[in-house]
């Protein structure tokens, strides 16, 4: 039962839609209908600015963070296999929102939560490989797939056991999912980078 309860807190902590509240309450605009369509921190900033983008980034962090720490303090673990699919519930919850119809963004700063709690070097590493990437392309999207490669390796090479490298390996293959059709976007040259000069501007009519 406690396990049950710790996935359902942080499934619903996840599920906490913070770029979708902060446009439609800020703005009074759904951030949904505008860029990309998404409602995570990159969407939010190509919609209101950097600074709303970095805030829904911050939120999005914590949540996969908290939904974790919870489920720790529930169960008294903190690298158990139950601890595992706590944090993916987290990220569920973001992905597929209930306050949404679930529906919702990739997770890629819902994961960053996650590892941070868990595997704080992990995290480092993904931190250093997304930013390199992101300022040097402008790809988003290639930072947070490249970068979530890092995490098996990363685990591997850190000597824990096989089901959390396995696990790192789920989280890096559910972010190249969500990101799928970037993915194909980036293949074909399509890709949209970020550029810092319309930051803010896909929200205004």
């Amino acid at each position: 039962m406690q396990v049950f309860i710790a996935i359902l807190l942080s499934y619903l902590i996840g599920s906490i839609p913070s770029g979708f509240l902060l446009t439609k309450y800020v703005m009074k605009k759904d951030v949904r209908e505008y860029g990309s369509g998404n409602i995570g921190a990159t969407n939010v900033a190509r919609v209101m600015g950097i600074k709303a983008g970095v805030l829904v980034a911050v939120f999005d962090i914590l949540k996969g963070y908290l939904g974790v720490m919870v489920g720790q303090m529930i169960l008294g673990s903190s690298l158990s296999t139950a601890i595992l699919f706590v944090a993916v519930a987290a990220i569920a919850g973001h992905d597929w929102s209930i306050f949404l119809g679930f529906s919702g963004g990739k997770g890629v700063a819902t994961t960053f939560g996650v590892i941070l709690r868990l595997y704080p070097l992990a995290f480092l590493i993904y931190a250093v490989i997304w930013i390199l990437l992101v300022f040097t392309t402008r790809y988003v999207s290639l930072g947070s797939i490249i970068g979530s490669m890092s995490l098996p390796l990363t685990l591997y090479f850190s000597s824990f056991e096989g089901k959390h490298v396995f696990f790192a390996a789920l989280l890096s293959l559910f972010v190249m999912y969500t990101h799928r059709e970037n993915i194909k976007r980036l293949l074909k040259g399509e890709e949209n980078r970020m550029d810092p000069e319309k930051l803010g501007k896909s929200g205004k009519e």
